[in-house]
């Protein structure tokens, strides 16, 4: 290793090229800051190039295989339509490059410094970057933390599993394939390869009962994971995991004490965020963490280092883009000298499911939780008109208020278009909206819009497309 012979000074050092990270350094530089952006993988990070988007290319094409079954009624001809894996990696690898492209020329064009390698704190305002026999050290007035967080497997085994990184690697489709685990992405990549053609189980592990979405939602996940032939297996306990002549053994006891053992060609197991940041040395810059080792921030994204800032999976909070994205934007603003904050108080939450599923505020359990008295509003997709044009009629909306007030506590949706209709239950939300403020405006006829507004309606027993309700069928202006 060469030790540089100076340390050298920066304005504003940025951890981490990923969507948080590039988003920061480019608002940074629109607001007249000198940036450093030091990653030690590729720019874009792991979303852009393993995580995130690889997995969007294919459940965009799951999505694209399922719109076709319905086009047959329309007059389309799609009986010779096949499914290539390796055409679909081609593609996901055209586009990354595409994107890692555009990143790159925008951080050219604002003059953003691009430095690769691997950085660590030395002390509350030094840092240290490796790259390979290359060792710099910098100075620095302000820095951003994006660095992201490293990631324990649900399991322990030793054989190679399939990871949320790796799994988007795979040049064939899996004759059989068992995922483990219940959170977004492996939700989303269970319908992905089950529509790919793979025979899919999607196991939950021990004390997970159920999806984790307001109730109507987890019903009709339900509903579609059955309507799809992918077996659920609810609350189980691995016994064991074999990998023996290219295939995976796997034995689980449930609950009542009964056990199974599955055969799959895959196996592919879910992971949750590891409690050490110490290859960041955060310790040295005097970071304070929270219990499960994230890092604490205040409402401008400010460590416990007033000049040191963070963002991202590496705070506190939901680990998603979105986020991130928000808290690079106040981070960057903050240190231009501008007032900023983020309040996570209303994140999307959204999956490229079939249908899609998109969520934000609190649930009906949540509501009554915190002591709401609440209103219900549902709409199915089956009595929306375009939805039927579409033949895409699966899925329903939720909309909750609190009784008395009519304030618009929560929206949630599955179904076609759900995570595009979700932005306006979220700016409802942050506006303190009403039932009023949204049922005044004209919806487009036909669209998917007016499914929204139909469980508005129905929050007042107003809804047109939807029988009159058994406990209260007099409608009230």
């Amino acid at each position: 290793m060469v030790v540089g012979e100076l340390t050298q000074e920066r304005d504003l050092v940025i951890i981490g090229a990923g969507p948080g990270g590039y988003h920061a350094a480019i608002r940074a530089a629109q607001l007249g800051l000198q940036v450093t952006l030091i990653e030690k993988g590729e720019i874009g990070g792991l979303c852009l190039n393993e995580g995130c988007i690889p997995s969007k290319v294919h459940t965009a094409a799951a999505q694209n295989l399922h719109r076709l079954t319905g086009m047959k009624s329309m007059g389309i001809q799609t009986n010779d339509a096949t499914f290539d894996m390796a055409t679909l990696q081609e593609y996901k690898n055209a586009t990354i490059k595409q994107l890692k492209q555009g990143i790159e020329s925008l951080c050219k064009a604002n003059k953003i410094e691009v430095i690769k390698g691997e950085a660590m704190f030395l002390s509350p305002d030094k840092i240290g970057v490796e790259n390979g026999h290359q060792y710099d050290t910098y100075t620095f007035k302000h820095a951003i933390i994006a660095a992201g967080r490293e990631k324990k497997p649900l399991l322990d085994i030793k054989d190679d599993y399939l990871t949320i990184t790796t799994l988007w690697k795979l040049d064939v489709v899996p004759a059989s394939l068992i995922l483990y685990g219940n959170d977004d992405f492996t939700v989303e990549a269970a319908m992905c390869f089950r529509k790919f053609g793979s025979e899919v189980t999607l196991i939950f592990p021990e004390n997970e009962k159920d999806f984790t979405f307001d109730d109507s939602i987890n019903k009709e996940l339900t509903r579609q994971c059955k309507k799809q032939k992918i077996k659920l297996i609810k609350d189980v306990k691995v016994k064991s995991t074999n990998y023996f002549d290219h295939s995976w053994e796997m034995e689980i006891e449930s609950a009542e004490g009964k056990t199974q053992t599955l055969m799959s060609t895959h196996l592919f197991v879910a992971s949750q965020p590891e409690g050490t940041l110490d290859g960041l040395g955060v310790s040295r810059a005097g970071i304070e963490l929270n219990a499960s080792g994230a890092v604490k921030v205040r409402d401008a994204c400010q460590t416990s280092v007033d000049h040191i800032y963070a963002i991202g999976d590496i705070t506190e909070g939901p680990l998603l883009a979105v986020k991130a994205i928000k808290q690079a934007k106040v981070a960057a603003e903050s240190i231009a000298g501008f007032q900023s904050e983020v309040d996570l108080t209303f994140v999307p939450r959204v999956l490229h499911t079939i249908p899609p599923i998109a969520s934000v505020g609190f649930t009906e359990e949540q509501a009554k939780d915190a002591g709401y008295e609440i209103t219900i509003g549902e709409s199915a997709f089956r009595t929306n008109g375009y939805a039927s044009i579409l033949g895409q009629k699966d899925g329903l909306i939720k909309t909750i208020s609190e009784a008395g007030t009519e304030l618009i506590l929560g929206v949630h949706m599955m179904g076609e278009g759900a995570i595009e209709l979700i932005s306006s239950g979220i700016v409802a939300l942050e506006m303190v909206g009403r039932e009023e403020d949204l049922l005044f405006p004209l919806f487009p006829h036909p669209s998917l819009n007016e499914n929204f507004l139909e469980s508005l309606e129905d929050l007042s027993n107003k809804a047109i497309h939807k029988p009159p309700s058994i406990k209260n069928s007099k409608v009230t202006l």
